[in-house]
């Protein structure tokens, strides 16, 4: 059963989101995910098959960044 999870994260841009990618794209569980540059909390919304939140704050903290789930 999937759900969808909202984060809180400092990715800043375009390269940011380039550098989480290789993280989410390598792990099952993961169906589709996007991250709203435009809102101040740069929001990552990720929709989840198979895995979970600590799963997706321990990837985005792999790439360098934080994930806080809001």
């Amino acid at each position: 059963m999937s759900k969808t999870i909202s984060y809180k994260t400092n990715l800043k841009c375009n390269g940011c989101i380039a550098a989480v990618t290789p993280f989410f794209d390598k792990t099952e569980g993961i169906k589709k995910w996007t991250v709203d540059l435009e809102n101040p909390d740069r929001v990552l919304t990720v929709e989840l098959d198979g895995t979970d939140s600590e799963r997706v704050k321990s990837l985005v903290k792999e790439a360098g960044y934080q994930a806080e789930e809001l």
